[in-house]
Formats: C-alpha cells, sequence, structure tokens
C-alpha cells in the first residue's frame, strides 16, 4: 500500500495529492481545516499496477476527504481536481445512492441564494434565431466551451482518453467508462467498468415484440425511422410509467428511471444492429458475443470483428455519447422528460430530433458529399479541383456539409480525436486523404464567404469516412449508430433531471406583433 501524505500540524494539515492540467498529472498540496485531526487523518491508495496509473486506483478516500473542506466546485484556482472511485465500489446505483442527496442540497441552497441573479439579456435575435446563446437550462453531465469543445464532467476528450479504462493497452476509452463518469462525476476504475459492462449484458435481452414490430415497417423504410420504431416498441417495459401508475413519492422517481435507462442502454445495440442486417444484409443477424465490451459487442453484432473496427466503435460511442443540454436531441430529450414521460418516450423523442439534416443526419450527408466529390472529379482529386467544387455546392444554394457549428468557434475536438485515429490506422486512405484537403481548402472558403461564424470541422465531418473504411460504407446507417452513443448523454441526464425534481419546461413565447412593440417602446 501507498500513504497518501498527511503534515503533522494538527492546526494546520495538509494533503498531498495529484491534479490533471492540460492532460499532465501534477501533485498539490491542501491545507485542512483545523478541525481535522491529522493525526487520525490517514488515506490509503493501493499499489498501482503501474507508475502511472497510481491515481488511478482507489480515492474515493479524497473525494471524501474533499466534501469535508467544502470543496463544492471541481475547480480550484483554475485546475481541476479529479474525483476517483476505489475498486471495491462495483455497484453504479449506489454510488448515484450516496451522491444524489448532496446534490439536492446543493441544488436547494442555489436557487434559494442566489435564485435572483442574472445570467444575461434576451435579445430580439436570440428569440428569432432559434433560442440561439440563451442560457437556459441545466445539464450537469457536459459543458460545451466554443473554443475549448465539449468537457465530459471536466475533462475534455484528450483527458478522458488518458484517464478511462481501455479494453487494450493504450486503447481506445471503453464508453462504460464515460457512463460512469457522466453519471457520478468520478473517473472509475477498470473493475468498475468491467462490473458495468456485465451489468449491461446481463440487461441486454430484447423483447420478440419489438422485432416484429420493426418488420411490420417496408424494409426500405430509413433506418432511423425502423431504429425509433424498435425503441418506442420497447417502452411497454419501462418500470418508470409501472412504478408512476402504482404511485409513488416524487423523491424515488429517479430509481425507476434508472432503470429504464441502464435497460434502454443495454438493449439498443440488439435493436440498432438487427435493423442494419435486416436492411443491409438480407435479415441474417449476428448472435451477440456477451464476452465482448459493449462497443465491441455492438461493432459484433453489426458484422464487424476487426480488432481495429472494434477500437473505433469504442472511440466513435464515447465521443457521441454527450454534448451539452442544448443541440436538439438532448434538449428534446430533456423537454420531453419533464413532463414525466418515461425515458422510452423521451429518448424516442430525441431521435427524431437527431435524425434531421441540420443534426445527427449531417453524418450520413457528409459521406454522400465527399462520394459526389470524386464521382465528378476522381479519387485523384486536386486542391484546385476541391475548391472549385466547392465553390460550386455554395454557390447552388447548399452547405458543404461537416463544416460549422452552432457553439464551437474552433475545429471540434471530436473531429481532431478521430483524424488522430485516422493518422495512426489508416493514413494511406484514399477518402481520409480527401477529408484531410478539405480541412485546408474549406474553411479558408468559408472565410471569405463572410456568413460563417465557424468555418471549421465538427465531428461528422470525419466519422462517415472511418466507419466507410472498415467496410460499414451504408451512409444512411450512420445517424442510428449516433443514437445508440446519444442514449448514454441523454439518459445520465434525465436520471439527474428525476434526482434533483427539475420542473415541466415551459419557456414563454411572443408574437411578432409583441416584439415589434416592445422595441418600439424600448427605443422611444
Amino acid at each position: 500500500m501507498g500513504d497518501l501524505f498527511i503534515g503533522e500540524e494538527a492546526n494546520n494539515p495538509q494533503i498531498s495529492f495529484l491534479f490533471l492540467l492540460s492532460g499532465k498529472l501534477f501533485e498539490q498540496s491542501l491545507s485542512l481545516p483545523g478541525s481535522i485531526d491529522s493525526r487520525r487523518l490517514r488515506v490509503l491508495l493501493p499499489r498501482p499496477r503501474a507508475p502511472a496509473m497510481a491515481f488511478f486506483r482507489g480515492l474515493t478516500a479524497v473525494s471524501r476527504l474533499r466534501s469535508r473542506v467544502a470543496q463544492e466546485t471541481t475547480t480550484l484556482g483554475g485546475v481541476r481536481w479529479l474525483q476517483m472511485q476505489s475498486a471495491s465500489d462495483l455497484d453504479l446505483k449506489s454510488q448515484l445512492q450516496e451522491l444524489i442527496p448532496e446534490q439536492q442540497d446543493r441544488l436547494k441552497k442555489l436557487k434559494s441564494e442566489h435564485g435572483k441573479v442574472q445570467l444575461g439579456n434576451i435579445t430580439v435575435d436570440m428569440v428569432l434565431g432559434g433560442m440561439r446563446g440563451m442560457t437556459g437550462m441545466l445539464w450537469e453531465t457536459s459543458l460545451l466551451d466554443p473554443d475549448e469543445g465539449i468537457r465530459f464532467r471536466g475533462l475534455s476528450i484528450p483527458e478522458c482518453q488518458k484517464v478511462l479504462p481501455t479494453a487494450v493497452k493504450d486503447g481506445e476509452p471503453l464508453p462504460e467508462g464515460l457512463l460512469w463518469l457522466l453519471l457520478t462525476g468520478k473517473v472509475p476504475t477498470k473493475e468498475q467498468v468491467d462490473a458495468l459492462s456485465k451489468e449491461l449484458v446481463s440487461r441486454s435481452s430484447v423483447p420478440g415484440h419489438v422485432y416484429k414490430a420493426i418488420d411490420a415497417l417496408p424494409v426500405t423504410a430509413h433506418p432511423m425511422t425502423q431504429f425509433t420504431t424498435g425503441v418506442m416498441a420497447l417502452q411497454v417495459e419501462s418500470e418508470f410509467q409501472k412504478a408512476y401508475d402504482k404511485g409513488m413519492p416524487k423523491s424515488k422517481f429517479w430509481e425507476p428511471t434508472y432503470e429504464d435507462c441502464l435497460n434502454l442502454i443495454a438493449r439498443l445495440p440488439p435493436v440498432a444492429a438487427y435493423v442494419y442486417r435486416r436492411i443491409f444484409k438480407d435479415g441474417k443477424t449476428v448472435a451477440a458475443d456477451n464476452t465482448l465490451d459493449y462497443a465491441a459487442n455492438f461493432s459484433h453484432m453489426l458484422g464487424f470483428d476487426d480488432p481495429k473496427m472494434l477500437e473505433l466503435m469504442r472511440l466513435y460511442v464515447t465521443i457521441h455519447t454527450d454534448h451539452e443540454g442544448g443541440n436538439v436531441s438532448a434538449h428534446t430529450g430533456h423537454l420531453v422528460g419533464s413532463a414525466l414521460s418515461d425515458p422510452y418516450l423521451s429518448f424516442a423523442a430525441a431521435l427524431n430530433g437527431l435524425a434531421g439534416p441540420l443534426h445527427g443526419l449531417a453524418n450520413q450527408e457528409v459521406l454522400l458529399w465527399i462520394k459526389s466529390v470524386i464521382g465528378e472529379t476522381g479519387s485523384d482529386v486536386t486542391v484546385d479541383q476541391l475548391k472549385e467544387y466547392v465553390w460550386k455546392t455554395l454557390k447552388s444554394g447548399k452547405v458543404v456539409p461537416g463544416f460549422g457549428h452552432g457553439v464551437l468557434r474552433k475545429t471540434d475536438p471530436r473531429y481532431t480525436c478521430q483524424r488522430e485515429f485516422a493518422l495512426k490506422y489508416l493514413p494511406e486512405d484514399p477518402l481520409f486523404q480527401l477529408v484531410s484537403k478539405l480541412y485546408e481548402v474549406v474553411p479558408p472558403i468559408l472565410t471569405e464567404l463572410g456568413k460563417v461564424k465557424n468555418p471549421w470541422p465538427n465531428v461528422d465531418a470525419h466519422s462517415g469516412v472511418l466507419l466507410n473504411h472498415f467496410g460499414l460504407s451504408e451512409a444512411r446507417y450512420y445517424t442510428v449508430l449516433f443514437g445508440v452513443s446519444r442514449s448514454m448523454g441523454i439518459g445520465s441526464q434525465l436520471i439527474w433531471d428525476r434526482a434533483l425534481g427539475l420542473p415541466l419546461e415551459r419557456p414563454k413565447s411572443v408574437t411578432m406583433e409583441w416584439l415589434e412593440n416592445h422595441c418600439r417602446k424600448a427605443t422611444a
């Protein structure tokens, strides 16, 4: 065992521990209140398997210690402190049972002490522009910064790649690890992730009527239509609906919601794989391999077992899980859930938003557009030919799919990590090389156009090329993959919505006449 150093001065004890800054680990001392007797305070860390992983084993005690010294936020002087879990706490639900009362009190305090604090002014542009930029909802699981990109519970994508458990050495994060992080705010151990993987397997059995409901649709129906139908068919299994009908206190709403969300997350891969095999593989399904982790088993059921493809699926699911609450799918899931609709109804609604071409369907459109470039110019396209084709697309009144974002103002970190994956595993792929050229060509053109706030590529600009390389070339299916991934973020937040007792969402709407009158009065 290794000791975490505790200072000897009882009136000003200190502890030394590690924190993460810009992806690197550093040691830091923290002074403790004199009320804590350092002579009785001793935190033990299990002996690590490798020096670099010393901090990532068994720091539940540190987390509790931070609560004692009123470390209520995840930052201290601009530095984010990692909360870790002990390897003995393998049950995810028990972790939430400990965390929820603390967060409920935190919300009550925030509302009572600061409920009247203004967060900003609403402009007419915001009202007419789809509420763009309004701060108007609580979303605990992730936060999107215009420059830095997404942070999952405070951790960037590169940081998640460093600290989350993996299936193979130096591999991509396991999505189960990110699910644990989203729900608890704490980085899990490999043992906890393995336990969660097994729990999801135990919940993954899909009732036969679900497949019958999908089969009732024409095989030509869009994959997202068939997938959403499957989710709606799962709804009859809702534990929340059953519990609500029997009557239960509001304080317990989160528990059947948790059961529904874990069941839903577990059952989506077999349903999604069934849709894929039904449409594109003559209905010949592939049985699950329950010895595999969540993403690898999903890839296997789709029919792809290349170890590199398994790693890609782990990366894909992880980076698509969540993107704060303002995007269409996340917001829709939250909105419908706020009416106490069960998680199946809420997620099905979210999927219908994800299916739109301005949201999740964009990953389909990107690959189709890239292939149209090759179809017109040939595979050995030059930079000048590419510029010409981009201008042709824009002048026809269309957009270049995969570029721009409603919030981001720099290259999407989800694009960057996929690019790094491609450089590692498929640098000679012709479509990847074309995507690299687009990265050089498109932003300057969009900047010259002068109408685009963010000319940089987003996550959709890259994902299709990677999937296509390993044989999953059916672009119409890509949004289903996105949907499976997004269940983890929407489900995690929905559990917390119920735990915190968040109310029915009901923003105020006004007419154009009201706006005109208001503006006249404001300028008078």
